[in-house]
């Protein structure tokens, strides 16, 4: 086996590793971010990822419509809708109209959503510094090829 294809093999179970590796600490994490969630705002909640996401997306956007979020997100409005439906059914967010515009739907977080929103942004922070700290060991030149890569990777899967 060529050298070349031999590293091709490498990266490629590294890179499986890796997404094994992610899934599991992801499943952690998202365990201690609802529990957390339990203790600061005393609610058992069925929140998913997407859920979760939606809420910060219209905390940081709001007010913002289904369309909006749909594209922000990455979602179908269809997808968007039954979301945006739960979150209002268990109080999360609900619905405002603008006074220009009284024919289009808004969200905007209600008080236990910006409780919510606050958490999420604080575990995303800590999250943020934790890959910054981890990144540090690399030069600049390889932080430029880091970034391809990912950037790459962005693409190759969508």
């Amino acid at each position: 086996m060529s050298t070349n294809k031999m590293l091709k093999t490498a990266i490629y179970e590294n890179f499986i590793q890796f997404l094994h590796q992610k899934e599991q600490y992801e499943n952690r994490e998202t365990g201690v971010f609802i529990e957390e969630l339990r203790k600061m705002i005393e609610v058992v909640s069925t929140l998913n990822m997407t859920e979760l996401h939606t809420i910060a997306c219209i905390g940081e956007l709001e007010p913002i419509n289904v369309t909006s979020i749909a594209e922000k997100m990455n979602l179908s409005k269809g997808n968007t809708s039954k979301v945006t439906n739960k979150l209002l059914k268990a109080g999360w967010v609900r619905k405002a109209q603008l006074n220009d515009n009284k024919k289009e739907v808004y969200f905007r977080l209600t008080t236990a959503g910006k409780k919510l929103f606050a958490l999420h942004d604080e575990l995303h922070n800590k999250e943020q510094q934790r890959m910054y700290k981890f990144l540090d060991k690399y030069s600049e030149s390889e932080l430029d090829l880091i970034k391809q890569l990912f950037g790459d990777l962005v693409d190759f899967y969508r």
